[in-house]
């Protein structure tokens, strides 16, 4: 039976369940170099990029305890899923820790449910020992869809549900944590990731306390701080 976190200890406890995240389109490489640098002197799980940043950010995170992540089929979800498997074996092969992964919402919606989970599947395997994180884009779909796509990401062998894009219609939500945390109370070893919209310390604490094991944020220095200083 899987429980929530209890709540962080103190900032660097919270910083560990965040991904530093810079997903825009105009980020450059020196922002992403700040990035990698705000993630060791802060103590964040590590940088989550585009795919063109993994080389980068792997180089300057060498050595250190802070994870390079990777998104594929980003932001869409709608490449097709053997340009998606290539994404992710280029991005294992250039340094990436974790994969954050976007399902295909319309297929799935349209009814091509085989389709969809074979998406999730074939990028799963290419992955191999890399851990993929699933991003439902939990705006688009119904409490039920998501309760069922629960499922199909831990039959696929997914790590993590993930809720959004921060590109959807929404981003996460307090309700979004706590479906997937119902749905997955007998498969405690999946994460669940907030993401999209998490940009204060308030909120942050409300998804952890929903069951989010891991959040994404643009804020992350921002919600530390705020953070020690609260403490």
């Amino acid at each position: 039976m899987r429980r929530p976190l209890p709540k962080p200890a103190d900032a660097r406890n919270l910083a560990q369940l965040i991904d530093h995240t810079l997903l825009k389109p105009e980020a450059t490489p020196a922002q992403i170099e700040k990035l990698c640098d705000e993630a060791l002197e802060f103590g964040f799980k590590g940088v989550c990029v585009n795919p063109c940043y993994v080389a980068l950010a792997a180089r300057r995170l060498a050595g250190t305890p802070a994870l390079t992540m990777a998104v594929v089929g980003f932001p869409l979800g709608a490449t097709r899923t053997d340009v998606k498997v290539d994404e992710a074996l280029r991005a294992v092969q250039d340094g990436a820790g974790e994969l954050d992964m976007v399902i295909n919402a319309g297929m799935y919606l349209g009814g091509e449910r085989t389709a969809a989970r074979h998406d999730v599947a074939a990028v799963v395997r290419a992955a191999g020992k890399v851990p993929v994180k699933v991003i439902l884009e939990t705006g688009l779909l119904t409490t039920e869809q998501i309760r069922e796509w629960c499922g199909i990401v831990a039959d696929a062998g997914g790590a993590f549900v993930k809720t959004s894009t921060g590109f959807g219609p929404r981003g996460a939500t307090k309700e979004d944590i706590e479906t997937m945390f119902q749905a997955l109370t007998e498969r405690p070893q999946l994460g669940i990731k907030a993401s999209g919209g998490v940009r204060t310390l308030d909120q942050a604490l409300v998804m952890v306390a929903a069951g989010a094991t891991r959040f994404g944020s643009s804020g992350s220095v921002q919600i530390v701080k705020d953070f020690a200083a609260r403490s």
